[in-house]
């Protein structure tokens, strides 16, 4: 079945490549499409453009679909293009003309860009989850070893004193960043584009400020042309979003990878979380990091690709955007499974405490001994010369140990004020409210969530 159908044969091959992979990941879309279905139907109802009964009738047949959906009894068939031509399908088996009726005020391009928004909203709320708890960890990680002394450096040279307080603490405060970032895309998102049809808009009388309500949209998409047009610009933004949460995973499976090489030595991993050589029985590979750099890598190319599949494209629809969402949809569930991985195998690294007794470091004390100089009344390109001095004569030495209290210093990695950062961060939008709408509005089909 093809919504669009006039009685002309496609040629088999061509049907193939313009459906192209529209039947498997339209799946991912099935219950968003009920959703939006049920809300248009209701919308349609109030607006005296279906009867009472046709409804009625509508909405619990829709709510046997959405269950069907949910308990893993529906399919795409084969010889069905995609998602909304199947749900259509059903109705118009099942309510004969009354069934057919569902189309009216609204096109394939509205319905797809709603089930795209409705999809991406519940999922950055996942990740939203997710993520805090992974933050979490890290700050605790980042408490635990706030005394615990390390090399830090630059130009991949030991350079001053660092702790393993501040380097875990780091990707937790780069976390909340990439909220904050989410948060961003889930505005963009959250605006209803139902009801714009073809992209200008129905001469139908929709209520598209209902639909908004009944599907807990914090807006409306207003200009029909725009709502469109933002189709592959916002799943721009959200693949930016994403790309940020990868670029925090890769950098931190980037550095266990470093850390826990035998040149280094600074991290170990239990054995359960490594895998071994075919031919030299001592390795012990860190494989699960470095599958999660490689893949968080992989989704920080995803900007990228989704500005050059839409890049100067004129306004209105085109079939190109078909390919944007092959590419965004799996991307949600690609990027959960590394924080919930990257979680789990934290639990399995142990911090060694004994670093900076290694000679090799002592020249990370060599800012300690400047700023004592200085605290001590001597001008800081004074102390700078001397230090620089003993260690090129082979006289330096540090005797004490450090002691910092400021915030975000070795002694103070400031966890509490990150986790503020994190709480702020998450206060805005309230992603309860969406989900609050949706269930609201699946009762009046029938469906308990």
């Amino acid at each position: 079945m093809k919504l669009w159908d006039k009685g002309t044969p496609v040629h088999r091959e061509v049907e193939r490549f313009t459906t192209g992979k529209d039947r498997e990941v339209d799946m991912l879309l099935a219950r968003h499409d009920v959703t939006g279905s049920i809300a248009h139907s209701l919308m349609l109802g109030e607006s005296g453009i279906l009867t009472g009964e046709e409804t009625s009738r509508i909405l619990a047949e829709l709510g046997k679909v959405y269950l069907d959906i949910r308990e893993d009894r529906f399919v795409i068939e084969e010889g069905t293009e995609d998602i909304h031509s199947q749900v259509e399908k059903i109705l118009t088996e099942r309510l004969g003309e009354t069934g057919k009726k569902i189309h009216t005020g609204r096109s394939r391009n509205d319905q797809v860009l709603l089930d795209i928004r409705l999809f991406t909203r519940e999922e950055l709320h996942v990740l939203m989850e997710k993520i805090k708890k992974l933050f979490e960890k890290l700050l605790t990680l980042s408490d635990k070893h706030a005394n615990i002394l390390m090399p830090g450096y630059t130009h991949m040279q030991v350079a001053m004193l660092s702790s393993f307080g501040l380097w875990w603490g780091s990707f937790a405060e780069s976390l909340v960043d990439d909220v904050l970032m989410l948060g961003t895309a889930w505005q963009v998102n959250d605006q209803n584009p139902l009801g714009t049809a073809a992209g200008y808009g129905s001469s139908f009388p929709v209520d598209r400020e209902l639909t908004t309500r009944l599907l807990g949209f914090g807006s409306l998409c207003v200009n029909p042309v725009y709502a469109q047009s933002s189709r592959g610009k916002t799943e721009w933004v959200v693949s930016v979003a994403l790309a940020s949460v990868a670029h925090t995973l890769a950098k931190l499976a980037s550095d266990i990878c470093l850390f826990i090489g035998s040149d280094f030595g600074f991290l170990s991993l239990a054995p359960e979380m490594t895998t071994g050589s075919s031919i030299m029985p001592h390795k012990k590979n860190p494989d699960v990091f470095e599958l999660i750099r490689a893949r968080a890598n992989r989704l920080k190319s995803l900007p990228a690709s989704l500005m050059q599949v839409s890049a100067n494209l004129p306004s209105g629809y085109h079939r190109d955007f078909q390919l944007i969402k092959e590419m965004v949809l799996p991307a949600f569930g690609e990027l959960a499974e590394l924080i919930d991985i990257t979680g789990l195998a934290l639990d399995g690294i142990r911090v060694r405490e004994d670093i900076m007794q290694e000679e090799k470091y002592r020249y990370c004390y060599s800012v300690e001994v400047v700023n004592r100089l200085v605290m001590e009344g001597m001008p800081f390109r004074e102390a700078y010369r001397r230090v620089a001095g003993d260690i090129r004569d082979g006289k330096f030495r540090f005797t004490g140990k450090p002691e910092h209290t400021h915030v975000g210093s070795i002694g103070n990695p400031g966890t509490n004020r990150i986790r503020g950062k994190m709480d702020n961060a998450t206060g805005t939008p309230d992603y309860s409210v969406p989900g609050k709408a949706i269930r609201k509005l699946l009762k009046k089909a029938g469906v308990e969530e």
